[in-house]
């Protein structure tokens, strides 16, 4: 049992999980009780962990200490400025703040966006705000307004919002880069016709507001909507792109040429919480990959936990996408290769079941919190991936070169174009079939929230029993 303990100890990955766990701990208890001077404790307990470094579990148990109060001093200072908005709510008030993307026509419509460096009433305020109004034939990203309006606090990603605002521009903000993006949509609008142009620019950059609302409540019913929300997987196809290219010529090659296409994907797709959680999942993976060594996926979903929730602790209390982003990379990057290990030993799965693994183990950790907040489920969601997700690479390969020529080339743009409207309209095709069929979509649901902590808390023992019993300890964590 000693012998146990101490290999537990010392496996470098399960120290940064149990540390980074307990900073998270801490962050969350600052959203209910926030403790803007608690940090005094967590600097008053390191120096004791220097002084008990001879008693390693003593040690270890201050160092977690010093964690939390780590985590509760965040929490806390970003909750006590949140509840700023608190006491504005259903006031009249001036916003100035910068545009974080294109506007884009809402409920009334008002034009609708998401703004930041946000100061309400000349004060400085923290968090986004979900801004609706007239005035102003058009906002883009990078553009600092002024609104006028009733503030109200929000839930969900913003801090707050306000509706029927009157807006004005006072200075423009487009960048070059702001520039290519829209003549990027407009190449695709030229090359594709729709819906399969906005479809496109979901599946590449997360675009969602030009889609039909049919063929998003289709992706829905089947389970598909994660395809057209930017996420890891973007980022996955492209770092694996740069690997296969420059992975066995140099490794500064592939490591630097894989940081400037995914700092170029970010400046294109933005900043949205499951965005960041992924440039830093990949940017972790790469630098230690870099200096020959290699986190784990419970450390390395841990750490990257921890520095978003360090920059917006927001993210963690109420922001239901960056929960569901990594509910599913847990179920992706943990459970699927156990599965994979269990089933087929040290063999290479073919690439169809590979899909239904990792398919199932992201439903099995996602699936219990979209009942409890949403209540809803799709019963065709691993056909519908096993049927579709295969395809994604090449439909965003195809429907790059199609936008490209939209923007340079529009004469050839139909031809280049036409085996991405094969592709996308065989993968649109399926989910119309699929959404069709009877009871595939289930609405309503009463699911309690004790109901989702045994739903998980079963998930992780099966999961922690087949790796025991699969002696796969170097699969979740390492052993010295």
């Amino acid at each position: 049992m000693k012998t146990q303990l101490s290999r537990f100890l010392n496996a470098r990955s399960t120290i940064i999980t149990i540390l980074c766990l307990c900073f998270g701990a801490g962050a969350a208890v600052g959203y209910f009780w926030p403790a803007t001077r608690v940090s005094v404790l967590a600097w008053l307990t390191l120096p004791a962990v220097f002084l008990a470094a001879r008693y390693r579990i003593i040690a270890y148990l201050l160092l977690c200490t010093a964690c939390l109060f780590l985590g509760w001093w965040r929490g806390g200072a970003y909750r006590t400025q949140v509840l700023r908005y608190t006491s504005l709510n259903g006031q009249e008030v001036t916003v100035e703040a910068t545009a974080n993307g294109d506007a884009v026509y809402g409920i009334a419509s008002q034009l609708t966006f998401e703004a930041g460096h946000i100061v309400v009433n000349s004060r400085s305020m923290v968090g986004t705000m979900q801004i609706s109004g007239f005035g102003v034939p058009m906002v883009f990203s990078g553009d600092e307004v002024r609104v006028q309006g009733k503030i109200f606090v929000a839930r969900g990603n913003d801090a707050a919002r306000i509706s029927y605002a009157r807006v004005a521009v006072l200075r423009k903000g487009s960048s070059p880069l702001d520039n290519f993006r829209r003549r990027f949509a407009a190449g695709m609008q030229t090359a594709l016709p729709e819906p399969l142009a906005s479809f496109a620019m979901g599946l590449l950059v997360g675009q969602r507001n030009t889609l039909p609302p049919a063929v998003s409540q289709q992706l829905q019913m089947v389970g598909l909507t994660h395809i057209i929300a930017v996420s890891g997987y973007n980022l996955t196809i492209i770092v694996h792109a740069a690997k296969r290219l420059l992975g066995k010529r140099s490794k500064y090659q592939y490591v630097a040429t894989s940081v400037a296409l995914v700092l170029c994907f970010l400046a294109i797709a933005g900043l949205s919480p499951s965005m960041v959680r992924a440039a830093v999942v990949c940017g972790l993976s790469l630098a230690t990959w870099s200096y020959g060594r290699e986190l784990k996926p419970s450390a390395l979903l841990a750490l990257s936990a921890v520095i978003t929730i360090a920059i917006n602790p927001q993210y963690a209390w109420n922001n239901v996408s960056w929960t569901l982003s990594f509910l599913a990379f847990f179920g992706v990057l943990i459970i699927s290769p156990i599965a994979t290990k269990r089933l087929f030993g040290g063999r290479e799965p073919p690439m169809v079941p590979a899909i239904v693994i990792e398919s199932l183990s992201a439903e099995l950790m996602t699936t219990p919190y979209i009942l409890l907040i949403f209540g809803q489920a799709s019963l065709v969601s691993t056909l519908a991936n096993v049927l579709v997700a295969a395809f994604i690479p090449l439909a965003m390969l195809l429907a790059t070169f199609s936008a490209f020529a939209g923007m340079w080339l529009p004469i050839l743009a139909g031809v280049v174009a036409w085996p991405a409207v094969m592709l996308l309209t065989y993968m649109l095709d399926i989910v119309t079939l699929l959404s069709k069929v009877p009871h595939a979509y289930v609405q309503n649901v009463a699911f309690p929230i004790s109901g989702m902590v045994m739903a998980y808390i079963a998930a992780l023992f099966i999961c922690l029993v087949a790796w025991r019993k699969g002696s796969q300890n170097d699969i979740i964590t390492d052993r010295t």
